[in-house]
């Protein structure tokens, strides 16, 4: 069974290794020695100072979003996965949905102005598959309102927008190690804030609000990753630049075989070095996307369809009517991507989707 995704496995001998740590310090959490060493192995990798090693990915911005308050808006991205929209409502906030661009998919920053209210307390938006927003224009609107800017990095890990990481842009960022991630640590996340006084109460917060033994700094909860999931981070990450080419010769590979007179692709932000998180098309035609998704079926082959449907459209989110992310989102498809997929097996997924698109081409021209 080929899925969209899977995880990358480090070698066992290794992992192996880190686990023994753990197994000998009998520290398996509360900031033990693999997680310290994770931590700076990861600023070392990205070049970044200010990180904060989370459970998951989910909440760093749910963390982030608890320094402002409830009860405010946050203007946010209708095309991105559930938890970016559910954060805010969790926090008792509401999401105010601005469109998005056709062709980054990232939120549309044209729109952003025209949203904001007297209630507006923070942007949220989302670097889709790890292609960067337009990070200038949202810093430009966001200190001309006195917005804090939370970008969601989930996708992000290893991008560089203008030769730094793009977690080094905005108030506080924040990245997913979920297990299908492209780097991860079975499940974890991770925040990232430049500001020290923030990041002190961002780091606070993962912990209960602990200031040593017995004092507090203020409200927190648990959101602290193990020894165990440190160990796996540390297994992976010697890897990535491996796994980065490895994605980069698959995309290559299907940018090559697929025909593009009825599918496109995701345009990748100026000055991005990308790092091939996804490899998601989008069909002229959801018709044609349904086809293909039976078709492949059939092989025991499984694309995803991120991130359908559009968010502003799910009940308890409650969003105005978002023209260019509901269109986009029935019809784009994300096909398997991982560092064990054979070429074999990327040549069938284009011959499918190829006959596909050709039959219906046929029926568009009425040769058929």
């Amino acid at each position: 069974m080929i899925n969209v995704t899977q995880s990358f496995i480090p070698e066992k001998e290794l992992f192996d290794t880190y686990l023994n740590r753990a197994w000998e310090s009998k520290l398996l959490t509360n900031n033990g020695q693999l997680v310290v060493l994770l931590k700076k192995r990861i600023k070392d990798f990205l070049a970044l100072d200010n990180i904060i090693l989370t459970n998951n990915g989910t909440t760093p911005l749910q963390i982030a979003l608890r320094q402002l308050g409830s009860g405010y808006e946050v203007i946010t991205t209708p095309f991105s996965y559930i938890a970016t929209s559910a954060a805010i409502v969790w926090q008792n906030c509401q999401p105010v949905f601005v469109d998005i661009d056709p062709d980054f998919l990232t939120i549309d920053e044209t729109l952003i102005e025209a949203a904001i209210t007297p209630k507006t307390k923070a942007i949220m938006a989302t670097h889709v598959f790890g292609n960067p927003c337009n990070i200038e224009s949202i810093e430009k609107i966001a200190r001309k309102y006195n917005l804090l800017v939370i970008y969601d990095g989930a996708h992000a890990f290893g991008v560089k927008y203008k030769g730094e990481s793009v977690f080094k842009y905005g108030d506080i960022s924040s990245c997913s190690f979920h297990a299908t991630k492209i780097f991860h640590t079975a499940e974890g996340g991770a925040i990232f804030c430049s500001n020290k006084e923030l990041f002190k109460k961002l780091d606070y917060s993962i912990n209960f609000g602990h200031h040593g033994q017995y004092d507090y700094h203020g409200l927190g909860i648990n959101a602290k990753i193990s020894e165990l999931h440190a160990a796996m981070g540390l297994s992976v990450l010697p890897s990535m630049n491996r796994i980065f080419s490895n994605r980069n010769g698959i995309i290559q590979h299907y940018n090559e075989l697929l025909e593009w007179d009825f599918i496109r692709k995701i345009k990748i932000r100026e000055h991005t070095e990308w790092n091939y998180s996804y490899y998601p098309i989008i069909f002229n035609e959801e018709s044609d996307l349904l086809r293909v998704l039976d078709e492949l079926g059939k092989l025991a082959i499984f694309p995803r369809r991120y991130f359908n449907p559009s968010l502003n459209t799910v009940s308890y989110l409650k969003g105005q009517s978002m023209p260019v992310s509901e269109s986009i989102s029935k019809r784009i498809l994300c096909l398997p991507l991982y560092f064990e997929l054979s070429l074999e097996v990327v040549r069938t997924i284009c011959k499918v989707l190829n006959s596909v698109v050709k039959a219906d081409e046929k029926n568009y021209l009425g040769v058929v």
